[in-house]
């Protein structure tokens, strides 16, 4: 039986979710995945279905929705661009009506939020953002539970933003405002994060620093993320130029606190965004990071169809 509309709830951006739903999807988190890790099967989801709708390509997280619907026991319907024609062969209204009345569950991995709010407007099912232009909430999730797994709690703690102004920085600087940490922006000129497109009403959750060591000062994590996002390819080459002193590095490792951690959503381009040393380093958690996107995603489906266990 799928949620009524009363109960049912989307994840289109961090905000969405209260802080105390946050507390539980992590400790939600920490229960599924221990229970992966020591191959005990746990199928709450029979019989449901989730749809996966891609205008932007994607590795991890076709993988992690993917792997993680089959480990709870539901299927999967994967569809691309040239499968789905969102907004273009039909309005994206009346894909959201049809394709919502056969599934439990949509995630969608497209440009423009409007989209997939268009959708999810229409949607008798609950939908979930897999990435779009102005945030990735799923993959912060996956960041801040990595961050809980190796250092404990984040609030009061710090993050340093190293790059480009772009979904992940929106997302970071919700997080913040939600969670009670700070956020340390550095990008270079013209890539600044838009605070008011991210909907941050408390301008104390960041600080904006021009150069980009001064960011990494005393930080407890540092962060950073691709040069050039999908879809602004063709600025590529004037991205390469601006961002050159954007590079984290180990000098920028060496100022954050002695245990901070490094993060990088990936795909990375050592020599970019980040050097080699820092990625591949002792501070790296980017593998871990990685993995608990699937975990992060399968709790998250969990309490969008079933709401709170227990």
């Amino acid at each position: 039986m799928k949620p009524g509309p009363s109960l049912m709830r989307h994840f289109l951006q961090f905000k969405d979710f209260r802080a105390e739903e946050y507390a539980y999807l992590f400790e939600r988190t920490r229960i599924i995945k221990t229970r992966f890790k020591n191959y005990e099967k746990y199928q709450p989801l029979a019989d449901r279905t989730l749809a996966m709708i891609f205008e932007k390509a994607s590795t991890r997280t076709r993988v992690s929705f993917e792997a993680g619907m089959y480990q709870m026991g539901g299927s999967v319907v994967h569809l691309t661009t040239g499968d789905s024609q969102l907004g273009r062969a039909e309005p994206v209204e009346d894909s959201a009506r049809v394709i919502s009345r056969m599934v439990d569950l949509v995630m969608i991995r497209t440009y423009e939020q409007a989209k997939l709010e268009a959708f999810a407007a229409h949607s008798r099912v609950p939908v979930i953002n897999g990435l779009t232009n102005e945030y990735h909430p799923c993959q912060i999730l996956a960041d801040i539970f990595t961050f809980i797994e190796h250092r404990g709690a984040i609030q009061g703690k710090v993050v340093a933003w190293v790059g480009d102004g772009n979904n992940m920085a929106n997302t970071w600087l919700q997080a913040a405002e939600i969670l009670g940490f700070t956020v340390h922006v550095s990008t270079p000129g013209g890539y600044e994060v838009d605070a008011a497109r991210a909907g941050i009403r408390d301008h104390s959750c960041y600080k904006v620093f021009d150069h980009p060591l001064d960011a990494c000062r005393d930080a407890h994590l540092v962060t950073t993320d691709v040069w050039t996002s999908m879809g602004y390819e063709a600025e590529n080459e004037e991205r390469r130029k601006a961002f050159v002193e954007w590079c984290v590095d180990e000098d920028m490792m060496a100022v954050a606190q002695p245990d901070a951690l490094f993060m990088h959503c990936l795909p990375a381009h050592r020599g970019e965004e980040v050097t080699a040393e820092v990625i591949d380093g002792p501070q790296s958690v980017v593998w871990d990071e990685a993995e608990n996107r699937m975990h992060v995603q399968k709790a998250l489906m969990e309490y969008l169809l079933l709401g709170r266990i227990g």
